[in-house]
């Protein structure tokens, strides 16, 4: 079993996108893409400043895009092939979105035209009030997720390896910072919001107004929710959960345990690529790990693929549990 995975918001860099536009038909590809998000994908992908693409209305699109051009390359099998699937995908946060279009639940317009106003959504969300997000590495995550909701806090993020994400209030972030939980490392996140929490409703309720309007597809592979590591194979179903999670927490823990209980031999996570890998390896110890940073990375993706995609077929179970933590790789999710 083969496992593709979507970045989040955070991982994005200046230039990200310059090596892939001189593969044939990239650059027409992301022009079309830029149509459809309604920002230029082109621009920000190669000339904008760090500053510029940290923008959440920009971030987002502009993510979404960069896997989705990769995943043309790879070759992946689609809708109506005829195959048994032998492969899932999962998303983190906005990677959501990419990971639905690559198993054919939304078309690409879609992905980017829901992207483009999920971003714009959050954006706003966060100016109503002054709220941020902090990192905690370390401790055990139920005492530490507790330590959070005394001081009015959300868990935003649980992204196993010993990683949870606080996200709330400034004052009680602050709190945080001065009175940590028992070994545990605070790293203030520069964020413009608490996002995954209900400071985000009302972008959540900006989706939910246009989600039934979407005509979702029958996906050729279940998608692993980061709601609660389930694997979801009904379109309609991931449309509503990409809608909720914009204001519930980041459960990348039990997706990471659902692709272990899968038995999910290797992983690929598309670019902006480096920081799902990085976890992967830590929380799925004996499973092949590959980041397509670059084009230069596409060969030896696609020989993985072809080698995984050529194992028996597994059955996919119920919802996973709890994973165990095991490291300090930072995911921001938004």
């Amino acid at each position: 079993m083969l496992a593709i995975l979507a970045p989040g918001q955070g991982a994005q860099t200046p230039g990200m996108l310059r090596a892939w536009l001189e593969l044939p038909g990239a650059a027409a590809r992301l022009r079309w893409f830029a149509a459809a998000a309604g920002v230029d994908l082109v621009e920000l992908g190669t000339e904008a400043t760090a500053e510029t693409i940290k923008d959440t209305a920009v971030a987002q699109p502009l993510i979404v895009a960069a896997g989705l051009v990769a995943a043309d390359q790879l070759g992946l099998p689609g809708p109506g092939d005829g195959s048994t699937p032998r492969w899932l995908v999962a998303g983190h946060s906005v990677g959501e979105i990419t990971a639905a279009a690559i198993a054919g639940t939304l078309t690409v317009e879609a992905a980017l035209t829901l992207v483009a106003l999920r971003g714009r959504a959050m954006a706003e969300a966060s100016a109503r009030t002054p709220t941020g997000m902090s990192a905690l590495l370390g401790g055990d995550p139920d005492q530490v997720a507790a330590h959070l909701e005394g001081l009015g806090l959300t868990p935003a993020n649980r992204n196993g390896a010993g990683q949870i994400v606080a996200a709330g209030d400034l004052d009680a972030l602050a709190k945080l910072a001065a009175e940590p939980p028992a070994g545990v490392r605070v790293r203030p996140l520069a964020v413009a919001g608490a996002f995954h929490t209900h400071y985000m409703a009302s972008g959540r309720d900006a989706l939910a107004e246009v989600a039934p309007g979407i005509r979702a597809g029958s996906p050729c592979v279940g998608q692993v929710s980061n709601a609660d590591g389930a694997v979801v194979t009904d379109g309609q179903e991931v449309v509503a959960r990409l809608v909720s999670q914009v204001a519930s927490p980041v459960r990348w823990d039990l997706c990471m345990a659902t692709l272990r209980e899968l038995g999910v031999k290797a992983v690929i996570e598309l670019p902006p690529a480096g920081t799902l890998a990085g976890i992967a390896r830590r929380e799925l110890p004996g499973v092949k790990i590959m980041a397509v940073k670059s084009p230069d990375d596409l060969p030896a993706a696609r020989e993985l693929i072809a080698a995984h995609l050529a194992e028996a077929t597994v059955t996919i179970p119920a919802p996973a549990g709890e994973p165990d933590p095991a490291s300090t790789h930072i995911v921001e999710a938004r």
